[in-house]
């Protein structure tokens, strides 16, 4: 039964620092909602779930024996939850004051609406990208061979967007997304065998097949310092991102789509696995990135 406005589902392991400035912003971000926040914690070190136990009883706590991943995470809140909406929510954000109230409204105003997602920021207040076009193996391709800078066609410009304007998108990232319950009741949950990374874009296509709408909505704003969780294992999380993109384009493109998806990335990370190691000299850290590019090319064929 919805008795709530919103449920607000963060997923956390080992962040405790950010998770805690997390909660503190919903605490004085001053919404007029009636919510309920959940914090599902994967097996975390750090005492993450004892802080939350400690200094945030009013959230109510999930204690996973296990880092069970993103989607089976928040699957486990969500079906727990009594929100009219539900807000899918990084522990490594900050909620600007009546963000959340205006993402609401919008999706209220806008029944076609799916899901909306608000303008997030980088920690310096620069603008971050939040939203993107679907997925293809060309757009893929297009990016990651820096074409994108002549022909935008795998990215959207959005510091060119009208920053008070509402813009209908094809994907949302999953730092902040909200939901609508009965959009998430016709096409079902996110897909648990993903393990980390694109599950909200499988959930946002899946929305889209239904035919529900998508919206960046500018005047919401959240602050985001990204990759909190990732950066403390970011080769194997690198390989992540990419095993489940060959994922997505195996399960609604066919095994011949993801082995086309495979040949493309090969070719595009073989240049970079080469040249690389040769800008060195200027950039010390481009000898990491030759490290893990190598690891995802020896990776490919198994994915």
């Amino acid at each position: 039964m919805i008795v709530l406005d919103i449920s607000i589902v963060i997923i956390n392991w080992n962040t405790k620092e950010f998770l805690a400035r997390c909660l503190q912003s919903l605490r004085k971000a001053g919404e007029d909602l009636e919510s309920e926040v959940f914090v599902v914690d994967n097996a975390s070190t750090d005492g993450s779930a004892a802080m939350v136990q400690e200094k945030f009883s009013w959230v109510q706590l999930v204690e996973n024996k296990k880092n069970v991943g993103f989607a089976r995470a928040n699957n486990q809140a969500i079906g727990l939850s009594r929100g009219g909406y539900v807000l899918l929510l990084n522990s490594d954000t900050e909620v600007h004051r009546g963000g959340l109230e205006t993402l609401v409204q919008f999706m209220e105003v806008h029944p076609q609406a799916g899901g909306c997602g608000p303008r997030l920021l980088n920690p310096d207040g620069s603008l971050q990208s939040s939203c993107h076009p679907m997925l293809t193996p060309w757009r893929e391709f297009w990016r990651l061979m820096f074409l994108d800078r002549l022909w935008h066609r795998a990215t959207y410009v959005q510091e060119r967007w009208d920053q008070e304007t509402p813009r209908r998108v094809e994907v949302i990232k999953g730092a902040c997304l909200l939901l609508r319950r009965d959009a998430l009741n016709q096409v079902g949950l996110l897909d648990e065998r993903y393990f980390l990374y694109t599950e909200e874009m499988d959930l946002c296509y899946r929305l889209a097949q239904a035919g529900w709408e998508l919206w960046w909505v500018p005047r919401a704003v959240v602050r985001h310092y990204g990759q909190a969780s990732a950066k403390q294992m970011a080769e194997a999380m690198y390989v992540q991102l990419y095993r489940s993109k060959v994922q997505f384009h195996r399960k609604y493109g066919s095994n011949r789509r993801a082995r086309a998806f495979k040949v493309l990335l090969a070719l595009a990370y073989f240049l970079r696995w080469i040249v690389a190691p040769a800008g060195r000299v200027f950039a010390p850290g481009l000898g990491l990135r030759a490290q893990t590019y190598r690891r995802l090319l020896t990776s490919l064929p198994d994915m």
